[in-house]
């Protein structure tokens, strides 16, 4: 079935989801393929780990590298900073409009005029969306500067080994022979992404087969979204939360826990899942194809090979495998603004949470964490921190309305 908006991508801050929508039948996608120059045929390339997102270098038209995230959650390249591209002229751009899960809509651009490189691998006329702002703010989000998102062009063009454990990627050409790892799973590839069967524990105990997006793209392990054309069942014990953002404002849900999932022999016990509000979601995008979104923070616990010409995964456990999943405990979403001086600013804080218990408020600037300077940490230091240890302390350094003060969290599992 056709879906006339699908998710553009789904990048999930503090087990959150920030959905945007984009109809593809504006692109006359072009079968191009990214290419080795001479006789390579393979290459291994380092990236870095930002929030569970794969973050790689990308030349464009020859320029860079600029850092994009790596995501099989996403069809053509999106370029979030048009300034990568010299003398840009969106007059002589098509325009489309993007969908988010409200009522606005923005516009973008398209253009299959623009070349790419990774490593030693081109693509000339990628299709592109180009926005003229960031409007993702993944730059905010993760940190570091970002230029864009990469996904099905890459995907489609190698056999794609992606070890976590190693935050390393190797990419070969589909006709050289190669060595597989682990268990072979089969995935179907619709609409330029990757899908994927799971058997699910529902609430009540129930088995639900479940079809579900890979969303490399994704920092959560789970998002839970449909059931038989209605909301996907919640858990008793839950919490509600800011699942995250669409062009008209924040997207309400849960976060609880999935008792079980299993795929292919390997099976996952209380996996933390965000539950969105299904009225909001199921009015901008068609969910009838799938019934959730398996993100990194689940994938990230095996080295996976991707092979989407012949639709099928390689899925090898790594260091990660048995690593508890664990949500936020501190109730707040940090961000980084895009100001020279570069604040760490307080986003959204739930209700009730230890960050409102502890006083803390949205648009507080962070300034110091445990008596170091924030700038001693990266976003990824942060983020693993404040989903530690239930009853860790945390000392917060806070500057608001021209004051300093310090505040203590308690974190606090809530799930």
């Amino acid at each position: 079935m056709l879906t006339k908006y699908k998710p553009l991508v789904i990048i999930c801050l503090r087990n959150a989801i920030i959905c945007w929508g984009l109809s593809f039948c504006f692109f006359n996608v072009v079968a191009q393929e990214f290419t080795f120059s001479g006789n390579r045929q393979k290459q291994s390339l380092k990236f870095r780990s930002i929030k569970n997102l794969i973050v790689i270098p990308v030349f464009i038209n020859g320029k860079g590298p600029f850092d994009f995230v790596l995501d099989t959650g996403v069809g053509p390249m999106i370029i979030t900073e048009p300034t990568v591209i010299d003398s840009l002229d969106f007059s002589m751009l098509r325009k489309i409009k993007i969908s988010g899960l409200g009522v606005e809509t923005i516009d973008a651009y398209v253009s299959q005029n623009i070349s790419a490189q990774i490593g030693q691998a081109k693509i000339n006329n990628i299709p592109t969306a180009i926005l003229k702002e960031d409007l993702f703010n993944l730059s905010g989000h993760l940190g570091i500067k970002i230029y864009g998102i990469i996904g099905y062009s890459f995907f489609n063009s190698f056999i794609v080994d992606v070890r976590y454990a190693e935050n390393r990627i190797i990419f070969a050409d589909p006709l050289k022979k190669i060595k597989y790892r682990g268990t072979r799973i089969p995935i179907e590839i619709e609409h330029l992404k990757p899908y994927v069967y799971a058997d699910v524990e529902a609430p009540g105990g129930k088995k639900v087969r479940s079809r579900f997006l890979m969303d490399t793209g994704a920092s959560h392990a789970l998002s839970m979204e449909m059931l038989n054309g209605g909301a996907f069942p919640q858990p008793v014990k839950k919490i509600p939360a800011n699942l995250g953002m669409s062009l008209s404002g924040q997207i309400k849900g849960f976060l609880g826990r999935i008792n079980k999932i299993s795929f292919d022999g390997y099976t996952f016990k209380d996996v933390v899942a965000g539950f969105p509000d299904f009225e909001t979601i199921a009015h901008k995008i068609d969910l009838s194809d799938r019934n959730g979104n398996l993100g990194a923070e689940l994938l990230r616990k095996f080295d996976v090979q991707f092979n989407y010409q012949e639709s099928f995964i390689y899925v090898k456990p790594n260091i990660n495998y048995k690593a508890p999943f664990e949500h936020d405990m501190t109730g707040m979403t940090i961000y980084l603004d895009q100001s020279e001086y570069k604040h760490v600013i307080i986003g959204e804080i739930d209700e009730n949470s230890p960050a409102e218990k502890a006083g803390l408020c949205p648009y507080d600037e962070i300034i110091g964490v445990n008596f170091k300077p924030v700038n001693f940490y990266s976003f990824n230091d942060l983020s693993e921190l404040f989903r530690a240890k239930a009853g860790r302390a945390i000392i917060f350094e806070i500057y608001r309305d021209k004051k300093t003060f310090f505040k203590i969290v308690k974190l606090e599992k809530r799930i």
